[in-house]
Protein backbone atom coordinates (compact mmCIF):
# COMPACT_ATOMS: atom_id res chain seq x y z
CA UNK A 1 0.00 0.00 0.00
CA UNK A 2 1.55 3.39 -0.63
CA UNK A 3 1.03 6.34 2.14
CA UNK A 4 1.85 9.85 1.77
CA UNK A 5 3.87 11.72 4.10
CA UNK A 6 3.97 15.37 4.71
CA UNK A 7 7.26 16.87 5.05
CA UNK A 8 5.43 18.91 8.52
CA UNK A 9 5.37 15.33 10.28
CA UNK A 10 7.35 14.11 13.25
CA UNK A 11 9.20 17.77 13.54
CA UNK A 12 11.42 17.92 16.22
CA UNK A 13 10.59 19.61 19.20
CA UNK A 14 14.21 19.77 20.57
CA UNK A 15 15.82 22.75 18.07
CA UNK A 16 19.22 23.09 20.39
CA UNK A 17 21.06 22.13 17.00
CA UNK A 18 19.64 22.11 13.46
CA UNK A 19 18.34 19.04 12.31
CA UNK A 20 19.01 17.35 8.55
CA UNK A 21 16.78 14.23 7.64
CA UNK A 22 17.19 12.41 4.62
CA UNK A 23 14.09 11.82 2.83
CA UNK A 24 15.94 10.28 -0.35
CA UNK A 25 19.23 9.02 -0.80
CA UNK A 26 20.55 7.56 -4.30
CA UNK A 27 23.73 7.86 -5.80
CA UNK A 28 22.68 10.77 -8.61
CA UNK A 29 20.39 12.57 -5.90
CA UNK A 30 19.55 13.29 -2.15
CA UNK A 31 16.90 15.07 -0.75
CA UNK A 32 17.00 16.32 2.49
CA UNK A 33 14.85 18.01 5.39
CA UNK A 34 16.23 20.70 7.42
CA UNK A 35 14.60 22.40 10.05
CA UNK A 36 15.92 25.85 11.76
CA UNK A 37 14.89 27.92 14.16
CA UNK A 38 17.71 30.86 14.89
CA UNK A 39 20.45 28.87 13.53
CA UNK A 40 23.25 30.07 11.51
CA UNK A 41 26.30 29.02 10.49
CA UNK A 42 29.36 29.10 11.81
CA UNK A 43 31.62 32.55 11.60
CA UNK A 44 34.48 30.77 9.97
CA UNK A 45 34.01 28.60 7.35
CA UNK A 46 31.92 28.14 4.05
CA UNK A 47 29.52 25.18 2.84
CA UNK A 48 31.48 23.70 0.27
CA UNK A 49 29.57 20.93 -1.32
CA UNK A 50 30.98 18.78 -4.43
CA UNK A 51 27.27 18.85 -5.46
CA UNK A 52 24.75 21.17 -6.56
CA UNK A 53 22.27 21.94 -3.96
CA UNK A 54 18.75 23.26 -4.72
CA UNK A 55 17.11 24.63 -1.51
CA UNK A 56 13.66 25.87 -0.87
CA UNK A 57 11.95 27.37 2.78
CA UNK A 58 8.72 25.83 2.81
CA UNK A 59 8.09 27.64 6.18
CA UNK A 60 9.71 30.60 7.31
CA UNK A 61 12.68 32.83 6.88
CA UNK A 62 16.63 32.31 6.03
CA UNK A 63 19.27 34.52 4.54
CA UNK A 64 22.41 32.89 2.78
CA UNK A 65 25.57 34.57 2.23
CA UNK A 66 28.00 33.81 -0.34
CA UNK A 67 31.37 34.22 -0.57
CA UNK A 68 31.06 37.19 -2.84
CA UNK A 69 29.80 39.43 -0.58
CA UNK A 70 26.31 38.36 -2.07
CA UNK A 71 23.15 37.80 0.55
CA UNK A 72 19.71 35.78 -0.71
CA UNK A 73 16.73 36.29 1.78
CA UNK A 74 14.39 33.37 1.73
CA UNK A 75 10.95 33.14 2.66
CA UNK A 76 7.90 30.40 2.67
CA UNK A 77 7.78 29.60 -1.14
CA UNK A 78 11.39 31.17 -2.45
CA UNK A 79 14.20 28.90 -3.89
CA UNK A 80 17.54 29.13 -5.03
CA UNK A 81 20.20 26.76 -7.05
CA UNK A 82 23.84 26.88 -5.53
CA UNK A 83 25.90 25.16 -8.22
CA UNK A 84 28.52 22.91 -6.60
CA UNK A 85 31.99 24.41 -4.71
CA UNK A 86 29.91 28.02 -4.98
CA UNK A 87 30.95 28.89 -1.07
CA UNK A 88 27.66 29.93 1.06
CA UNK A 89 26.44 29.78 4.78
CA UNK A 90 23.64 30.43 6.76
CA UNK A 91 23.56 33.92 7.77
CA UNK A 92 19.86 33.57 10.03
CA UNK A 93 16.99 31.54 10.59
CA UNK A 94 14.28 33.45 11.93
CA UNK A 95 14.37 33.08 16.20
CA UNK A 96 10.91 33.11 16.55
CA UNK A 97 9.46 30.20 14.37
CA UNK A 98 10.45 26.98 12.85
CA UNK A 99 12.40 27.60 9.22
CA UNK A 100 11.60 24.15 7.06
CA UNK A 101 14.02 24.04 4.25
CA UNK A 102 13.82 21.13 1.49
CA UNK A 103 17.09 20.59 -0.02
CA UNK A 104 17.89 18.82 -3.24
CA UNK A 105 21.30 17.38 -3.57
CA UNK A 106 22.76 16.42 -7.21
CA UNK A 107 25.28 15.71 -9.23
Amino acid sequence: MHKALNIFDSLPKDLKSEVFEDIVRSSPVRIERIVSKGHASPDSGWYDQDENEWVMVVEGKASLIFEDGSKCDLSAGDYINIPAHVKHKVAWTDPDEITVWLAVFYK
